[in-house]
């Protein structure tokens, strides 16, 4: 026995090394993402006194904007989501939400209480679609700013890409049926195609938790810091993402993520890639980085772009279950897009996505929860050759524990001190969290975030390689909405009423 465990020595010696190694450089690349957030977040905040959007919301020759929402047994939150949609501040925009093949009553609902009739509208658009088109609507309130298209059910893809065809409007945003826009947050998002209308095919916005906030008809007007310890994690989690992890990107010309709940695009470019992809789960990420490829391939110079200040509010998981569920079909997704897409690695034509952002998502998100979960088994043995060293086979000099306490000390750290440089960016810029009490509180699950949750989620992840790896169906999944307050339930009893429900 003490031969072999002599025998291991150089080995754990070898792959300690590696792990410092691996930690450096992943600890190294998001400062510089850092960087390059915060020096795009000060330049996006100089322009904000020249933007001009009140003059904007003026202008009769604004690029119009459909916004396309896909709902499948979204009866929760489907009136006070369209409520807050049908009255953004934007001069020419439409709603078009698609029911894929809803089991409840998110149609009857939306019929009910926006008035709509039946009409046969026409697709402007030919993106091949899986699921039949039933029945499409209007409102007869507002000169046909909302729209319903009905079809069985075919998926999320497949529903972005019959509100495509039937969307009447250049620019499209994509947005989820459970998610509520600030009033401006179309304003915004939209103005990167107007400063510059040849060179920006895509632009993302800011998704925030909504998980505790106070909601009145569509709008979020009280933040709070939610008082669960998962959604709370979960909110510094979105911040980092989005203020640094996308900002920094967006600066660098390689941000390959849009998210799914609240991005905007050209809709010509849409019809020349076919749409959304529906046979892959990140079918958000998976156009974006296909945009990047096609724009390489028919040599354009024009980009993909974030903008901090729109902000679409989301509910995130309650529960462990469910978090699971998503962030292993999220890991999934992106498992399967690099695959799909590898042949941009390392290839110049295909710019700073294919030269760097790619591989860095290769190296320090794809194989993130590998390394992660090997490194908490290394860990547990490191501690078990202590005892080793120290009681059983004295002079067995495996392990530095001063090596091993700094490296573990340092990556907690950093880890930490990255999401209080997002937490310190919004509260400098956009100050959503108000009072000491949430902002202690967002402090603390910055901490928290490091013990427990951050290692459950790297086993959730791996499983979604695993699952990649071994090719087993795919499961887009489900998430029960609790609704976004009080009124949510009201208003859904109005409307069962007039469709002659019981409420019960």
């Amino acid at each position: 026995m003490p031969e072999l465990i002599h025998a291991l020595g150089p080995l754990v010696h070898w792959t300690t090394i590696v792990f410092a190694v691996y930690s450096v450089l992943i600890n190294a690349s998001f400062a510089l993402l850092t960087l390059l957030a915060v020096a795009d977040l000060a330049s996006y905040r100089r322009r904000l006194a020249f933007a001009g959007y009140d003059e904007w919301f003026l202008d009769p020759h604004a690029r119009g904007v459909s916004v396309l929402m896909p709902a499948f047994n979204e009866a929760a939150t489907i009136l006070t989501s369209v409520q807050a949609m049908t009255s953004l501040r934007y001069p020419d925009f439409e709603v078009v939400v698609i029911d894929d093949g809803s089991t409840d009553d998110t149609s009857a609902l939306l019929i009910a209480e926006f008035d709509m009739q039946e009409v046969p509208l026409v697709a402007a658009g030919s993106i091949p679609t899986q699921g039949e088109i039933v029945s499409t609507w209007v409102s007869r309130r507002g000169a046909r700013n909302l729209a319903l298209v009905v079809k069985t059910n075919g998926g999320k893809a497949d529903s972005l890409n019959a509100g495509i065809n039937y969307s009447r409007k250049e620019l499209v945003c994509m947005v989820d049926a459970d998610s509520l826009l600030d009033p401006d947050a179309l304003l915004n998002v939209a103005r990167p195609f107007a400063d510059d209308p040849g060179n920006v095919v895509a632009a993302g916005g800011v998704v925030r938790v909504a998980n505790g906030s106070k909601v009145d008809r569509g709008r979020v007007v009280d933040v709070k810091m939610p008082r669960r310890w998962i959604a709370r994690i979960q909110v510094v989690e979105y911040l980092r993402a989005f203020l640094v992890g996308r900002s920094g990107w967006s600066r660098a010309g390689g941000l390959l993520v849009i998210s799914g709940a609240f991005g905007v695009f050209r809709k010509d470019v849409l019809f020349e890639v076919d749409g959304l992809a529906t046979d892959c789960i990140g079918e958000d990420a998976e156009l974006v980085v296909r945009l990047h490829r096609h724009l390489g391939e028919t040599d354009r110079k024009a980009g993909v772009v974030f903008v901090p200040e729109p902000v679409a509010w989301t509910e995130v998981p309650n529960s462990r279950a469910v978090l699971r569920m998503q962030r292993r079909r999220w890991h999934r997704g992106l498992a399967e897009i690099l695959w799909r897409h590898k042949r941009m690695l390392f290839r110049p034509r295909y710019g700073v996505a294919g030269m760097v952002a790619m591989p860095w998502f290769v190296a320090f998100e794809l194989l993130a929860p590998v390394v992660e979960v090997a490194g908490l088994v290394l860990m547990v043995f490191l501690l078990c050759s202590l005892a080793v060293e120290t009681w059983l086979i004295p002079g067995w000099d495996v392990v530095n524990p001063p090596l091993v306490i700094i490296l573990l000390t340092a990556s907690v750290l950093f880890a930490v001190l990255v999401t209080l440089i997002a937490l310190l960016a919004e509260e400098v810029s956009f100050r959503r969290y108000r009072g000491v009490p949430d902002l202690l509180r967002a402090i603390g699950a910055a901490v928290e975030e490091n013990v427990g949750y951050r290692q459950m989620n790297a086993f959730w992840r791996l499983q979604g390689i695993v699952e990649a790896l071994r090719g087993t169906t795919r499961d887009w999944g489900t998430m029960e909405r609790q609704g976004f307050s009080d009124l949510d339930h009201a208003r859904r009893a109005e409307a069962r009423l007039v469709i002659g429900e019981s409420t019960d």
